[in-house]
This record gives structure tokens, sequence and C-alpha cells, in this order.
């Protein structure tokens, strides 16, 4: 695992040389859904720094373990939330949680900022539109980061999930311009199937986990 989390990092790293980017422009965060406490603490004594979870229990559990360790790790880490979300679940991983990538509706919103005042956020869209996936559709994106803020929430980019076949690329300029538009910062998109092209794209936030944990088939299919 230690090896194929420097090997990502160095892909990660080419990648945004290539797109005449700092090897340090785009941010990792190693998806540690479905992997247990052990490969956790690996991964973070390896050198992970951002976490993501897409489910609030296990990030709970997760995060309430690694406090609970006689021994600290050396390095700190963050939790990021990059899973649908659902409000009854906020409230018990608001303590843990640094960046929560998937607010798509202003009830979220709403409830985020409540638990967490002041928490940052991305904006989920759901560029391609298809039903299965959250986000909010791009021509909503403006109001629900209103929204974000009315609620004491710092917006800081936006986030979404490319179809899971087909070209990715147009879906990442998409939000690239959507975010540029917006004026935000974090542009987060690109998993481990397509991270790179994501970077070309302008991502600066990848999401990635089989290529460093190996696969883990989850109940909902997602591609982390």
């Amino acid at each position: 695992m230690a090896e194929r989390l420097t090997e990502v990092r160095g892909r990660v790293a080419a990648a945004a040389r290539a797109a005449g980017r700092a090897p340090d422009a785009v941010t990792l965060v190693v998806v540690t859904k479905e992997v247990g406490l052990d490969g956790v603490r690996a991964a973070i004594a390896a050198g992970a720094v951002d976490l993501g979870e897409n489910r609030a229990q296990d990030l709970v559990t997760k995060a309430e373990a690694l406090n609970r360790d006689e021994v600290a790790p050396d390095h700190a880490h963050r939790w990021h939330f990059i899973g649908r979300l659902q409000r009854n679940k906020v409230r018990a991983a608001a303590p843990y949680v640094a960046l929560w990538q998937s607010i798509d509706r202003a009830e979220l919103a709403a409830e985020v900022g409540h638990r967490a005042p002041g928490a940052a956020v991305l904006v989920q869209v759901n560029v391609t539109g298809e039903v299965q996936k959250g986000g909010c559709a791009p021509d909503e994106v403006d109001a629900l980061v209103e929204t974000c803020r009315a609620n004491g929430c710092e917006v800081t980019g936006l986030m979404t999930v490319p179809p899971a076949v087909g070209d990715p690329r147009p879906v990442f300029a998409s939000l690239r311009r959507i975010t540029d538009d917006l004026g935000l910062q974090v542009c987060s998109m690109g998993m481990s199937g397509d991270f790179e092209l994501a970077i070309a794209e302008g991502s600066t936030m990848v999401r990635v986990g089989t290529a460093i944990f190996g696969p883990r088939p989850g109940p909902d299919g997602a591609r982390r």
C-alpha cells in the first residue's frame, strides 16, 4: 500500500507538471472506503494527510478509533466527507469532518451550517444529470452556493463525479468552467481511473482509493 501511495503521488505530481502547474498544486484525498483501521493507520503512517469517507458512520467509527489510539500517528490527518449525505447523519460526523464535499441541496447546507458553523464545504454538481448520482444541476449551483453562505458555511469550491463509462473530460472541463465563473478555488474531480485526465482539465483535488488500496467493490458500485 505504501508503495502504491507513493506511486499515485508521483503520478499526481507528474500530471500537475504536465498541465503547467506546481507538483503540489493538486491535493490527494486518500479514500478509505471499506478499508479497515489497520489500513487507515498504515496510510497515515505512509504520509496520507487527507482522508475521504463516503459513509458517515464509517467516518465516525474510524475517526474515534484513531483518537483513542494510545500512540497517536506522527502525521496529522483531515477527514473529508465525499458521499451522499443524509441530514440525520450530519450531527454525528460534524466533530470530525474538515471538508464536506457533497453538499447538493439547501436542506443539507442548512443542517451542516447548524451543526458545524463555519464549515468548509464543496457544492456537488451533477454535470451529466444522471438520476442515480447526487449533486445539484449546473443551473442551480449559483443559488446553492449562496444558500450555503447564508447558512454560515464557507464554500471553497465544487465537486463532481463523472459517468462510469465514456470520456470524462467534457464533464471535468464543464466543472472547471463553473468553478472559474464563480471565482472559487477548489475543483474536486478525478478518481482512480481518471485522475490524470481530471488534472489536465484543471482539477485541484483528486479522490483516489482503488489505485492505493486495491479493488473494494461496494454495494453502491461507486468508483473511488
